[in-house]
């Protein structure tokens, strides 16, 4: 028991690493996201549309798979299709070295990507939300651009985002699991290995439990924020 619970711990790591690194990329990606999507500016508006569309309209397993896999076939059809223009050996071992990436960045990639577009909504409605009446107030006191957004607006878009925020990160935790769909050793697959060498299903709920845990956390820690930020209430 002892040796199986060890090993799941080395896949909970690898499972935490990919939770800490989406959050990492994908909440600062969004936010120019989010700008795009209500830019004036319509073929921005429309490509990051479409971005949305793809990332929200399929499934992240599927997205993993491809982002995976693409990159392979993608030297393939170059090489068969400019090789006989573009003959430099040096060339195309560049082409190979910039296309390739093992399966833990191929799922931080594809994680980021998904994510980044959620969270670009989430702040986008929060942004929103936020009344025309204050801009101008803030013009009329004197501040700048930059300043009414950072020193006035966004803290109450924040405590607006908060709720929607902390189901997307619980969402990133239980989504971990798909990392093994193209072989990344995290919690789940540890679990599945275990389940199958041990003959048992007792791993899975292990795992489960470890997924409970990490979800406890991540609530009590988005709870704390909202009270702290109870003052905009």
């Amino acid at each position: 028991m002892l040796q199986m619970i060890g090993i799941m711990l080395k896949g909970a790591v690898i499972s935490l690493e990919v939770f800490f690194l989406t959050l990492l990329f994908a909440l600062p990606l969004a936010m120019p996201i989010a700008f795009g999507r209500m830019s004036k500016n319509w073929a921005l508006r429309n490509i990051i549309n479409l971005y949305l569309l793809i990332m929200r309209g399929t499934p992240l397993i599927l997205q993993l798979i491809f982002i995976y896999f693409a990159p392979k076939y993608l030297y393939t059809f170059l090489t068969g299709a400019l090789s006989p223009l573009i003959g430099s050996p040096v060339f195309w071992s560049i082409v190979k070295a910039a296309l390739s990436y093992n399966r833990f960045t191929a799922v931080i990639i594809a994680f980021v990507l998904n994510y980044a577009a959620y969270f670009a909504e989430i702040y986008r409605g929060g942004i929103e939300s936020i009344s025309k009446g204050q801009y101008e107030a803030a013009k009329v006191l004197g501040f700048t651009r930059v300043e009414t957004f950072t020193r006035i607006i966004m803290p109450q878009v924040v405590k607006r985002i908060l709720p929607a925020s902390g189901n997307e990160v619980i969402t990133l935790v239980k989504d971990t699991a798909l990392a093994q769909v193209i072989g990344v050793a995290e919690l789940f697959h540890a679990a599945q290995n275990a389940s199958a060498r041990e003959f048992s299903t007792m791993p899975i709920f292990i795992a489960g439990l470890f997924y409970f845990i990490m979800n406890w956390a991540v609530s009590y820690i988005f709870a704390l924020y909202e009270k702290k930020l109870s003052y905009y209430s």
